[in-house]
């Protein structure tokens, strides 16, 4: 079968080879994927800016496809359903936290870029029938990851004004369409005002650029201050978050691309009670619970291109080089 493959190679670091097909082993089913999408980790993997790097693995946590094979103690009855693939490993029994152990589809496992995946059974779910394939495969990660974000640790409801910083990346835009459906005063920022003017078009109230001189006056004004912020990238622009906030508020992060910031306003923060939550990609009743939240607000995930597999290299460095606007996702049909 085809894949792709983390490679030691110079240049790309990573190659579309012919490698051997997966079986399923006891309690594991055989996935033909029908689609898959890129993650910025797919892409950091391959820069070698991420920890317990191996060679010589097949890239990708977010597929969809359908079963085809059954492994030892699974029901044959699943063959031939339409699933998308949740990329939990070894969460644990605390819903709060990850285990120790905890991994995700795609580094150090074989993952989803490739025409088949073996995943353990308990791990697929039903394709929402509203989804296309491709709409459908690039839900797990980035949706997961917004979902846990917005509801479980941002307990986002109607009515309350949500902040979303960075809204070019994939987990914000899902962040975005999750909070819009719940109700809520959706605001965004970004450098860029062509995907301000494009989350606005989506429903979004109003839109700030990060990179103009006073934005975060405007902000306040605008919305009177947040009941929540959904972060991914920390720093210095957290006390800009915590100046905006409504009593409290609570500022969720799911990442820190721009570090720790040099000082945080701790007064304001006890004075004002707010909570400055981190968080990863969820549990598996997450999950269940993300599914049918789409499901039931008949969401679509937004998309920037559908490339077959075979550009599944230029759709790296479509990520790489930034400007895309919504999810990669390579087509697997041959």
């Amino acid at each position: 079968m085809k894949a792709l493959v983390l490679v030691d190679h110079p240049e790309d670091k990573i190659q579309l080879l012919e490698v051997e097909k997966p079986s399923p082993t006891e309690g594991k089913v055989l996935i033909k994927l029908k689609a898959a999408a890129l993650n910025r980790r797919d892409q950091w993997i391959r820069e070698g800016k991420y920890p317990n790097i191996q060679m010589n693995t097949i890239l990708g946590s977010d597929g969809a496809g359908t079963v085809e094979e059954v492994g030892a103690g699974v029901s044959s009855d699943l063959i031939g359903n339409e699933v998308i693939i949740n990329p939990n490993i070894d969460w644990g029994e605390n819903p709060k936290v990850q285990s120790k152990g905890y991994s995700i589809l795609g580094m150090p496992t074989n993952g989803t870029l490739a025409e088949y995946v073996a995943v353990e059974a308990s791990k697929i779910h039903q394709k929402p029938a509203h989804l296309s394939w491709a709409e459908a495969s690039s839900i797990p990660l980035g949706g997961l990851t917004a979902f846990r974000a917005v509801f479980t640790q941002g307990q986002v409801a109607a009515g309350q004004n949500v902040l979303i910083s960075g809204a070019g990346g994939g987990v914000a835009q899902f962040a975005m369409l999750y909070a819009l459906a719940a109700q809520a005063n959706v605001y965004v920022t970004s450098g860029s005002v062509d995907k301000i003017e494009t989350c606005i078009g989506l429903g979004a109230k109003a839109g700030f650029n990060y990179k103009a001189e006073g934005w975060q006056k405007e902000a306040l004004q605008a919305s009177g201050g947040f009941d929540v912020v959904i972060d991914s990238a920390g720093g210095d622009q957290l006390n800009d978050f915590i100046k905006m906030m409504k009593p409290s508020g609570r500022i969720v992060f799911y990442g820190a691309t721009n570090g720790t910031p040099q000082k945080l306003d701790m007064f304001r923060m006890f004075w004002n009670q707010i909570t400055l939550q981190g968080s990863t990609m969820g549990n598996e009743l997450e999950f269940e619970q993300m599914v049918a939240f789409i499901n039931e607000h008949k969401l679509k995930p937004i998309l920037d291109s559908v490339r077959p597999f075979s550009e599944i290299i230029s759709a790296f460095n479509s990520m790489k080089v930034g400007g895309t606007f919504g999810k990669l996702v390579v087509n697997m049909a041959r």
